[in-house]
């Protein structure tokens, strides 16, 4: 057993930020927002607050995502700005006719001034719809993101429940799962959906991502958004349970559905590596009293020989950084154990205080018996200034493309797992979730290291064949 002297959770310890490894929380409001048919976001704040958050879709997806802007300027951030509000939904709607839901979504500046969007949106639902879009369905919806705090992961959270809360009605029984991915990708989605399919459950997926990898039609008509419907956001009060796969991205619909229409909610874990997605299954079991198929215990097995077949030789004892949103970043941690890795550094990009109650990070407290440092409210100079003091030895990096240079200037190789993901092609149609996920991970890893062990000269010849 473990002691949590070895596994100390803990604040950066040094003021400002250098290379976040989050962004804020409009972000993360924009990104379920584009999750959902007929929904086009105006982001109430500077052009900037939509510009910079669309281009990093755009990097990550390589296409190109529809969000508004209500375009502040300075006079509005001395006077107020509520009527750019009303301006942006009258455009909106006039240009754009199968546009149906409308989220409103604060920054830190319409936060600062106390733009009254709630206000702003129950003049525009009694007067502009009345009046100009009569018998036309349109839904507004607030959503309340200042960047001063929080981050792009609750931001993503609070998005989602304000879309449950704001649709979920309770009708009848509809026999249907609630599965809340979180920020995932469209391989994540297609992966979750055959382990469903294989157990003959059906679900309602918030949020139906696997268009954002949308086709080059030779008519133009294929576009890069979200499927999940206003019927289906209806639906989640009518569901047999709901299974939200991460604790940060996602519970807060999860408990909302459970408190007001008594659905039964699960919350994670994220279905990372064999141990949680067998996990994952056995909730879905239970949940719906579908049994696991033969073609999953396959499927699994197949997973478990592929990492068999590098774990022990490979992977033993090589040490890990791991840098992302706090769930995938817990979830891989997590992976990596299981693989006779060492995760020796954690770092998670806010300042959550829900960090010290969650219960996967007291496990690796009490069962850790190395080194392990979890670092919140941390950025990516915290991993550069570890490797170049020599505060830490690494053997890989996990995370997304803005530790890069990290990585190439001290040499360490890495995997570019995460959020945003720029500098490797197609990673956004790999799954990080499930088996399938397990099997693209370890060998990611593996091949990583073995391009690095070649690159260096270092025991290479343990890949000769004899």
């Amino acid at each position: 057993m473990g002691d949590t002297k070895f596994c100390e959770l803990k604040p950066k310890d040094r003021a400002g930020v250098i290379n976040p490894i989050f962004t804020c929380q409009p972000a993360g409001a924009q990104y379920a927002s584009i999750g959902v048919k007929d929904c086009t976001a105006i982001v109430h704040g500077g052009q900037g607050c939509v510009m910079f958050v669309r281009l990093l879709f755009g990097q990550q997806f390589k296409e190109n995502f529809d969000i508004a802007s209500s375009s502040l300027h300075e006079d509005g951030a001395v006077f107020g700005a509520t009527k750019r509000v009303e301006d942006a939904v009258d455009v909106l709607l006039m240009r754009y006719p199968e546009v149906k839901v409308v989220p409103i979504i604060t920054t830190c500046s319409t936060e600062i001034i106390g733009d009254d969007i709630d206000g702003v949106v129950t003049k525009l639902n009694k007067g502009l719809l009345k009046q100009k879009y009569a018998g036309r369905e349109v839904h507004l919806i607030p959503m309340h993101t200042p960047s001063f705090t929080g981050s792009m992961i609750t931001g993503y959270d609070l998005a989602v429940k304000d879309f449950v809360e704001h649709f979920a009605k309770k009708t009848e029984p509809n026999g249907k799962l609630n599965l809340l991915t979180g920020w995932v990708n469209p391989g994540d989605v297609t992966a979750l959906k055959h382990l469903l399919a294989e157990m003959q459950v059906d679900a309602t997926v918030l949020f139906e991502i696997e268009n954002f990898d949308s086709p080059l039609m030779p008519d133009k008509s294929a576009v890069s958004h979200g499927d999940t419907t206003i019927e289906d956001l209806q639906g989640t009060a009518n569901a047999i349970g709901t299974l939200a796969l991460n604790r940060y991205e996602g519970a807060q619909a999860a408990q909302y559905l459970k408190s007001e229409f008594d659905v039964p909610a699960i919350i994670g874990p994220t279905p990372i590596g064999i141990r949680n997605t067998d996990i994952f299954l056995k909730n879905v079991s239970a949940m719906t009293g579908k049994p696991i198929p033969r073609s999953l215990v396959e499927e699994r097995g197949r997973a478990v020989d592929a990492i068999v077949d590098l774990s022990h030789m490979f992977f033993a004892d090589k040490k890990v950084a791991i840098y992302g949103n706090p769930d995938l970043v817990i979830g891989l941690a997590e992976f990596c154990l299981d693989m006779e890795m060492k995760p020796v550094l954690l770092l998670l990009g806010d300042d959550n205080p829900s960090y010290k109650n969650d219960p996967r990070i007291k496990a690796l407290q009490e069962n850790v018996d190395y080194k392990m440092e979890i670092i919140t409210n941390a950025d990516i100079m915290d991993l550069e200034s570890r490797i170049k003091n020599k505060e830490v030895e690494l053997d890989l990096i996990l995370g997304h493309s803005k530790g890069r240079w990290t990585s190439i200037d001290n040499g360490v190789p890495m995997v570019r797992v995460g959020f945003p993901t720029f500098d490797r092609a197609g990673g956004y149609r790999h799954p990080v979730v499930g088996y399938a996920g397990a099997i693209w991970l370890a060998e990611q890893m593996a091949n990583t290291i073995f391009t690095d062990m070649e690159y260096k000269r270092n025991k290479e010849w343990i890949l000769n064949v004899w």
